[in-house]
């Protein structure tokens, strides 16, 4: 079975086979981590880029009062920072939501990579640009998007990004975030996301059960979300339904 990190850049360089070797042997070296687990701490000063095999990972900040505000979700196949091989002192700290392999790749090696083979030089720097897009909307969720549109606009791009890399069984997929967590994220109280989710559910637009989303009306979720998924730069991929419906008009 290809590799999430493969599965992932594939979407943005074509590669050789002898590229794909290369992937492979990122993967090499990993172990199991426990969710909850921290992989690095804000202040810490990096060696590694660990890249998720499986499981959930988050980037967050604290804030004076304690608050936490979860900053980036990463999934199977994302390293967890790119640009470790140039930081001094990590700004944020990142811990797993859920049980995950996590590959350590050391920093040498990734700029080696880089070096080695322009495609995957080309395809980490695409992906590291489609971060940054993610967070520029994410700040657009937090900043005009009302509470509802916020927690639509997230279950869809989860979605899809885990769409992308082949864990997502037609509209469910694996879900990791409690309420406090999904509030975290969208910077809300666990007590409004529970009222939106129950809301969502008597409209008819999901199941939450478990740690297990579906998305029964994907169309009408994106609709409400202002969901376009054109920042996640998905060209060579299989259109989303929110895509599909946007050619169709």
């Amino acid at each position: 079975m290809e590799n999430p990190l493969a599965r992932k850049l594939s979407g943005f360089a074509a590669f050789s086979d002898e590229d794909r070797g290369r992937l492979d042997e990122l993967c090499v070296r990993f172990t199991t981590r426990s969710a909850g687990d921290t992989l690095i701490r804000e202040g810490a000063s990096p060696s590694d880029v660990f890249l998720l095999l499986d499981g959930w990972a988050y980037r967050y900040k604290v804030a004076n009062d304690g608050g936490r505000q979860i900053v980036a979700l990463m999934i199977p196949g994302d390293l967890c920072d790119i640009h470790n091989f140039v930081l001094k002192r990590m700004d944020h700290t990142i811990a797993l939501l859920s049980d995950a392999r996590v590959a350590a790749i050391p920093t040498e090696r990734l700029v080696a990579l880089m070096d080695e083979s322009p495609a995957i030089n080309r395809a980490l720097w695409w992906a590291t640009l489609v971060d940054e897009a993610i967070l520029r909307e994410w700040l657009l969720n937090s900043g005009q998007r009302a509470a509802y549109e916020r927690i639509a606009h997230l279950f869809c791009e989860m979605w899809t990004r885990m769409r992308q890399v082949g864990l997502a069984e037609e509209q469910s997929f694996h879900l990791p975030l409690t309420q406090e967590g999904l509030g975290d994220t969208a910077g809300l109280t666990s007590v409004h996301v529970n009222r939106i989710v129950q809301r969502m559910r008597k409209e008819g637009l999901i199941t939450l059960r478990g740690k297990q989303l579906e998305i029964h009306d994907f169309e009408r979720l994106s609709l409400i979300a202002g969901f376009d998924p054109s920042y996640l730069h998905l060209s060579s991929v299989q259109p989303t339904p929110a895509q599909k419906l946007a050619m169709a008009g």
